[in-house]
């Protein structure tokens, strides 16, 4: 069986190095493009983010990812959205009181965190649902790396019957916010698994296993 097609989308933001070397570590065979037929034919795509919104989204859109990702959904192809990454699938993001749009694959508003210290930076636990596969076999006192002063504080997907829910993994700086969603074919997490060591490994092997 040959190994699983990674590409790492490449729009000017995320720690692609090492979302790379993370996802290579799995066996997956991976790329960093910002081609749109190569990120549409591999078996997985990883949108990485660091930074504001807004910037993000522009150098998104410059590379047609919101495209890429829509068509990849649109077709049950997988994708997995990391950090700034998570927080553009969203419908929109406000930062230091700008709003800013985002991919709309989810509905609600990413904002700043309820919290006397920010940004939120370090090892943290998370809230999983049995159901995950993204941590299935992770014991539910390992941390994760975070780095971030937004986030959805809000899950507003309303689930149609006969369909399963999307699993929610939450986690609280301040308040509760969204450390992960599984929604069908796509995924995402605002902490670094690519930066959580172990844990962040076994998070990825999971889902290339899955794809």
């Amino acid at each position: 069986m040959s190994a699983s097609t990674i590409a790492v989308l490449d729009y000017g933001s995320g720690n692609l190095h090492s979302a790379t070397r993370a996802l290579a570590r799995t066996g997956a065979q991976v790329e960093v493009t910002s081609d749109i037929q190569t990120a549409l034919d591999a078996d997985g795509l990883v949108v990485p983010g660091v930074g504001a919104f807004s910037a993000c989204m522009e150098g998104l859109k410059s590379v047609r990812g919101e495209r890429i990702i829509g068509r990849r959904l649109a077709g049950g192809r997988p994708v997995l959205g990391i950090c700034v990454g998570m927080q553009i699938l969203f419908e929109k993001g406000v930062e230091f009181g700008v709003e800013a749009e985002g991919c709309g694959e989810w509905p609600g508003t990413v904002d700043q965190l309820p919290a006397d210290v920010l940004p939120h930076m370090g090892w943290n636990t998370v809230e999983a649902p049995a159901d995950s596969t993204l941590f299935a076999g992770i014991d539910a006192d390992t941390r994760f790396y975070f780095v971030h002063s937004y986030a959805a504080q809000k899950w507003e997907l309303p689930t149609p019957e006969r369909i399963k829910p999307p699993a929610l993994t939450w986690a609280e700086h301040g308040g509760r916010f969204l450390a992960a969603v599984e929604n069908g074919a796509l995924s995402a997490t605002q902490f670094h698994p690519e930066k959580s060591g172990d844990a962040g490994a076994a998070l990825l092997e999971n889902w290339v296993k899955s794809l």
